[in-house]
């Protein structure tokens, strides 16, 4: 079957896997299940029995039976003499006699011999699904160039569900030949038996929550995991304007292996501001508050034009070139290439900013916009803009504040050709504010999953909805999603379970060692009626398992992150009532319950390029290895979080990682190094650096070409009319602030159970303990002041209808 990929999609060697549970080698004597192994027998055309031609794109090639065999009296030798795109492979033939039978959620042994003279040869699968037909699976490993006959073996990731058999072969996808002979493919045995409960019943089935008896010294809303384990706590003036009236910002270094702060000094008022990594690990943090709305509620939050980057080494900010405008919750995305993109946000005079910025990791300063692409589209506040395996963005639907973008309220936007291609599937769109989007483990696999959120304006019930998206699919679409679990909600008299179709916004989703996603936290309401509810959604099954709750409520300027240790930390919670929650939660997974930790003993080299091989040793058998991207991480978001599989090859305790050449899977920077168990348990993590010339070329990186979301069917637009900014008014953060101090969020739309009445609506203001609301000025939309005394909710107000 010829395999023919039309886009420019870039996937290198990194697996599309699942958990690979590697137990030891299998015993020589294991059964061969590919027919005609080694070409000995021939078939009815020109190619050997069970063997056929497969390949794409514009070059030149031969297929050749030829006698220089490593054993016996032929090998088949695949050559290309010119390429401009494309590759070409011998393949088993995808055929019920020839395809080896396989077993969903088994592993199976690959081996060779071969002999190359290019740098680009890979070994690549096809699997059988029962009901799509045949389709490309994944690329397991790189061959290194060999003069003389060579053995390469790999474990594939186990068979996914629905798979009945598989089809394999060498692609060489570079000029130069590939010689191969001997193929031998053996089922792995059954994994190990689970282990014994090494903590109580309860932690062995869902983990532990400790909240941290030191608390943090600054009101942070943004996380960023610094290379080497410590975390930067970014607060600026933590939404209090006393704080920014007197010019107090304040930052801290917290440090998970002494448990201590250290409080940095921070130039400008970062509060609400984006962040990234680069790929020497320091912190580019973009745009934040010029300044608080007016009293009169007439002009809302300003953002800053300026930009600082944190270094890790000596803990200090230094001011880059501005931006050029002002990006008050701004996105930002690390591209294949080390730049960095970042849209959104409010500009210096609180309306919306059209301008993409565009930081050059060359340069080392933002572009001139003239020098960046523009649609001139406003894509909202804190979009979780996905970078995928093509170097295309997938705006996934989730952002900050009120209504989302126009249409599907879902994109694919390709800088390169300046379209956004519009994605179908996403359930109650304009009920997304405050959701998070993850791009599930491992990231070969292209699949983003969107869950809970709301709507500030009409503020209802946060919704329970997940929406899992494909981009692998020609044409990809969100299809629906589990229900998140229910937990208990404190709607103002303590907590009590949740009912009907209660969710949460302000979730917060972080990927775990093992493959799953942890989500926790959040609110019923924006700002107020926090949810208690922490669960585990497994990418294979597509379910949630509930644990254990993180005691702390989680709502409005909270974080949660992965430590290098394999725990989650939790941070912050900012109600309506203007208050903080200084306490920090720590939550030990299930997998710190299941026996001892395996070791990462020795790291060969740490720093890394793409398409390495890597060596490291363990001190017993792992199942999986993988690199998961540090956090930067605020209101839900953090769309550089990502989790890249490492195909493995195993020699006693030395261990062969695979690493993908396609920057645009793992942007090149500073990622924590996880070794995990058959059981799931990973070890801590060790920090590598993927970075080499390839890593900020692109082009040079492409292995092979898949059409993963080639023909998306969505309406597609092209850049709009120049214009200088989108009209936002200054409610966009769902406050009223004729009422309180600015920092006090009395809700432009209460919820759908409170009545249009003072006594209920200051029924409500009161069980959320607001406490004394002075009227600023001389205007009441609410009705909270019936008696004009310039208190709200006063002692005689809530009588007054």
């Amino acid at each position: 079957m010829n395999r023919h990929r039309r886009r420019t999609a870039l996937v290198g060697v990194g697996a599309l896997t699942a958990g690979l549970l590697l137990t030891a080698p299998q015993p020589a004597s294991a059964a061969n299940l590919i027919r005609n192994p080694g070409f000995e027998t021939a078939g009815t055309g020109d190619m050997p029995y069970c063997w056929e031609k497969s390949g794409w794109g514009d070059n030149d090639f031969t297929f050749t039976a030829t006698a220089d065999a490593h054993t016996g009296s032929k090998a088949m030798k695949v050559e290309l003499t010119r390429r401009v795109d494309g590759d070409r492979k011998a393949l088993i033939t995808e055929s019920a006699e020839c395809a080896p039978v396989v077993t969903p959620g088994r592993q199976y042994d690959l081996g060779l011999w071969y002999k190359t003279t290019t740098p680009d040869a890979s070994v690549t699968l096809f699997r059988h699904d029962a009901t799509a037909g045949w389709q490309y699976w994944t690329d397991l490993k790189t061959l290194e160039m060999a003069g003389t006959w060579t053995e390469a073996t790999v474990r594939t990731p186990e068979v996914p569900a629905g798979t009945d058999r598989i089809s394999w072969g060498v692609s060489v996808y570079g000029t130069g030949s590939a010689t191969t002979d001997d193929y031998t493919m053996e089922q792995v045995a059954a994994p190990v038996p689970p282990p014994d409960c090494t903590g109580t019943a309860e932690q062995c089935a869902n983990g532990k929550w400790e909240v941290l008896p030191t608390r943090n010294p600054v009101r942070s809303m943004h996380s960023v995991v610094l290379r080497g384990g410590k975390v930067l706590l970014i607060a600026g003036s933590g939404n209090d304007e006393s704080m920014f009236k007197a010019g107090t910002f304040t930052s801290a270094v917290y440090d998970p292996a002494d448990g201590s702060y250290k409080v940095i000094p921070t130039p400008k008022d970062m509060f609400c501001a984006g962040h990234v990594q680069f790929q020497d690990g320091r912190v580019l943090v973009m745009s934040g508050n010029k300044g608080y709305p007016t009293a009169d509620g007439r002009v809302g939050y300003q953002g800053y034009k300026d930009s600082y980057i944190f270094d890790p080494e000596t803990e200090t900010y230094t001011k880059t070139n501005d931006m050029n405008d002002g990006h008050w919750y701004p996105s930002a995305t690390i591209l294949g290439n080390g730049d960095v993109i970042s849209f959104g946000g409010l500009r210096e005079d609180s309306s919306g900013s059209v301008t993409a910025e565009l930081f050059s990791e060359a340069e080392q300063q933002w572009q001139p916009t003239w020098k960046v692409n523009q649609t001139w589209s406003y894509w909202g506040l804190y979009p979780s803009m996905i970078l995928m395996q093509d170097g295309r963005l997938f705006y996934s639907g989730s952002h900050v504040f009120g209504n989302n973008i126009p249409g599907t309220g879902s994109a694919i936007y390709d800088y390169g050709a300046n379209t956004i291609t519009q994605v179908p599937g996403l359930q109650k769109k304009d009920e997304r504010d405050q959701s998070a989007s993850v791009l599930l483990p491992p990231a070969q696999d292209q699949k983003v999953l969107t869950l809970g959120g709301g709507n500030i304006d009409s503020n209802p019930e946060a919704n329970r909805l997940t929406d899992i998206i494909d981009l692998k699919q020609p044409s990809p679409s969100y299809v629906a999603g589990p229900p998140i679990p229910q937990g208990t909600v404190d709607l103002g008299n303590g907590p009590v379970p949740q009912t009907g179709n209660q969710g949460k916004m302000y979730v917060s989703a972080v990927l775990l060692p093992d493959g799953k996603v942890l989500e926790t936290g959040g609110a019923l309401h924006n700002r107020a009626n926090p949810v208690y509810e922490t669960s585990v959604f497994d990418p294979e099954s597509e379910t949630f398992d509930p644990v254990a709750v993180d005691p702390e409520a989680r709502g409005y300027h909270s974080s949660a992150f992965l430590l290098p240790d394999g725990r989650v930390m939790t941070t912050g919670d900012n109600p309506g009532n203007g208050s903080w929650n200084h306490d920090v939660s720590v939550y030990s997974p299930p997998y710190l319950f299941k026996g001892p930790r395996p070791a990462i003993t020795s790291v060969i080299d740490t720093e890394w390029n793409y398409g390495d091989t890597q060596r490291i040793t363990v001190d017993r058998p792992i199942a999986k290895a993988e690199l998961i991207r540090p956090a930067a991480v605020t209101h839900s978001s953090d769309p550089n979080q990502r989790f890249v599989d490492l195909p493995l090859s195993v020699d006693g305790d030395d261990v062969d990682l695979n690493v993908t050449s396609n920057p645009n899977l793992a942007p090149p920077g500073w990622y924590m190094l996880f070794a995990v168990d058959a059981n799931g348990v990973p070890s801590v993590a060790k920090w590598v650096h993927l970075q080499g010339p390839r890593a900020l070329k692109a082009t040079d990186a492409s292995a092979h070409v898949h059409d993963f979301a080639d023909a998306p069917e969505g309406k597609v637009a092209g850049p709009g009319k120049k214009r200088s900014s989108q009209k936002v008014g200054p409610t966009v953060s769902g406050c009223d602030r004729h009422y309180g101090s600015i920092n006090v969020c009395v809700p432009t739309g209460f919820p759908a159970e409170v009545k249009k009445t003072t006594a209920s609506r200051c029924e409500w203001l009161k069980e959320n303990d607001y406490g004394r609301l002075k009227v600023n000025g001389k205007d009441d939309p609410l009705g909270l002041d019936p008696d004009g005394d310039g208190i709200a909710c006063g002692k005689k107000d809530p009588t007054r209808r």
